[in-house]
């Protein structure tokens, strides 16, 4: 690793796998994540396959759609994003890098995260 005396490093979106586990549901899993968003950055257009059930442990996220309003959410609320829906996390806060629990309940055969253009 090589490390340069007094360049930090860019902060990035992170995606953190804390759990993975088969569904009831045959064909279906269930994978929990922490999701990181620093200041200034954003998940990025994406979709997934299957329910995504969240909750923000901190900040201020505008979760941005395709086909619907901006929703703003904060910490201590839940959302649910409904499958294939096109969706971008921004880390709305000044000084706060955002960290969102979500559980998604997906098709395992598919990748978890599909980016958009």
């Amino acid at each position: 690793m090589s490390h340069h005396p007094g360049v930090a490093e860019p902060p990035t979106v992170r995606r953190t796998e804390l759990q993975r586990h088969p569904a009831s549901v045959p064909g279906r899993l269930i994978v929990q994540t922490l999701f990181e968003i620093p200041v200034g950055l954003a998940s990025g257009r994406h979709h997934h396959p299957g329910e995504e059930v969240g909750f923000l442990i901190h900040g201020v996220v505008a979760m941005e759609f395709d086909d619907r309003p901006t929703l703003t959410i904060r910490a201590g609320q839940p959302f649910l994003i409904p499958p294939g829906v096109v969706h971008n996390a921004r880390n709305i806060t000044d000084d706060v890098t955002t960290m969102m629990l979500s559980t998604y309940f997906v098709d395992e055969t598919q990748p978890l995260v599909t980016q958009c253009g």
